[in-house]
């Protein structure tokens, strides 16, 4: 059958005006991104970073980190400690730092927040590929506008895992981002400095901090070591604090957000915060390291109370703690006990049953094969019988 040229346009011609509403569709979702870009940008364009960072050009940063060069050029004992220790000079400053460490990390992460308001305009998607804050800010330091030199930054080869770093190069080929303007630029990278000179200050605290464990918490420290003890005591804010936390909020402290960002989950180790990654918790076997890290935990606040109130300035109650844990970590590492090989009893024999008695004799004679039948049946020897032939 053979059809007319009009008749064979007519399918192509009904199956155009379909993928119109696709285009207006996209078209709208951008229109719809930019405004909600825009309305960001709009919410912190009269903000500048000095609003935000409360810390950054106060007399109280400054102070601090001026004692803290003071005193640690400067060596001391638990015995050089004349008095309560709450009246020692460097315990105050130790105290002091350990609460601008957590004032530091509150104007770190306002900070974040404003760079995101800020670069949402030109990268949107960047907010959930990258979670954590200073690698947040540290990346959009190194893109600015130009968001393309994501592969080949040494910058961020350092900062960011490269499963992070081809997960952002192709999302930043596809994104809908404006360019910025100069001074929405400027206003940007302004931040990122200024939440990086936070980070060097509070590094500087936290490493004054651990170089004084010893002396303030050595209980703690004989434990989980002075690295450990310092960021915990930081995050907690101070040795008061963190000996008024219960174990199991001691035990995730410092427990970060994971975003794989589609790949495998067997990665993600949720509920796993400094204590976890100390290193008495890590040389134990990986299945054991949550059960040790649990454990660690608890010894911990037991420890930070007892320096809390500063006794055992010698660290034998966090000896004692040590030698505990490495008993019930080495108990937990036993081999399971060999069962011991026991012989199969005897095998009990039933009685045999024994048939006998008047009624059975008198049943067996019912069916038991009669005289005339055994006569019947029998042959003479030497004889003709009568049906031989």
């Amino acid at each position: 059958m053979e059809m007319d040229e009009d008749e064979l346009l007519e399918p192509q011609q009904e199956a155009i005006p379909q993928a119109t509403p696709l285009v207006a569709t996209s078209g709208a979702s951008i229109d719809t991104l930019h405004k909600k870009a825009a309305l960001r940008v709009s919410g912190v364009a009269q903000t500048t970073v000095d609003q935000v960072a409360k810390v950054y050009k106060s007399e109280r940063l400054q102070s601090v980190l001026q004692s803290v060069s003071e005193f640690a050029s400067q060596v001391r004992s638990p015995n050089d400690i004349q008095g309560p220790v709450e009246a020692d000079p460097e315990y105050l400053l130790i105290v002091e730092a350990n609460n601008l460490a957590v004032d530091i990390d509150n104007d770190i992460h306002a900070i974040h927040k404003f760079v995101c308001d800020l670069y949402v305009k030109r990268f949107p998607e960047l907010e959930s590929l990258v979670v954590n804050p200073l690698e947040y800010v540290i990346t959009v330091k190194e893109l600015a506008n130009d968001i393309s030199k994501v592969k080949h930054n040494p910058v961020l080869q350092q900062t960011l895992t490269q499963a992070t770093i081809m997960v952002v190069s192709v999302t930043a080929s596809t994104t809908q981002g404006q360019i910025l303007e100069p001074h929405e630029l400027a206003k940007l990278l302004n931040a990122c400095d200024v939440a990086l000179e936070l980070n060097q200050a509070k590094t500087r605290i936290l490493t004054y901090v651990e170089s004084r464990m010893t002396f303030i918490a050595p209980n703690l420290s004989y434990i989980i070591g002075a690295p450990t003890a310092a960021k915990l005591m930081g995050i907690a804010g101070g040795l008061t604090g963190l000996s008024k936390m219960p174990s199991c909020n001691i035990q995730v402290l410092g427990s970060q957000k994971k975003v794989l960002s589609g790949f495998s989950q067997t990665a993600v180790l949720p509920h796993t915060g400094y204590i976890y990654y100390c290193p008495l918790v890590q040389e134990t076997p990986p299945d054991l390291r949550r059960t040790a890290a649990k454990l660690v935990a608890g010894k911990c606040t037991l420890a930070a109370r007892v320096d809390a109130f500063h006794e055992n300035s010698d660290g034998s109650a966090g000896r004692a703690f040590l030698e505990e844990i490495m008993r019930k970590l080495d108990k937990l590492q036993e081999p399971p006990p060999v069962k011991a090989i026991r012989p199969l009893p005897a095998p009990v024999e039933a009685p045999r049953k024994k048939r006998g008695g008047k009624r059975v004799r008198k049943m067996k004679e019912r069916y038991a094969q009669t005289e005339l039948r055994k006569q019947a049946n029998r042959m003479t020897f030497g004889e003709i019988e009568e049906d031989a032939y």
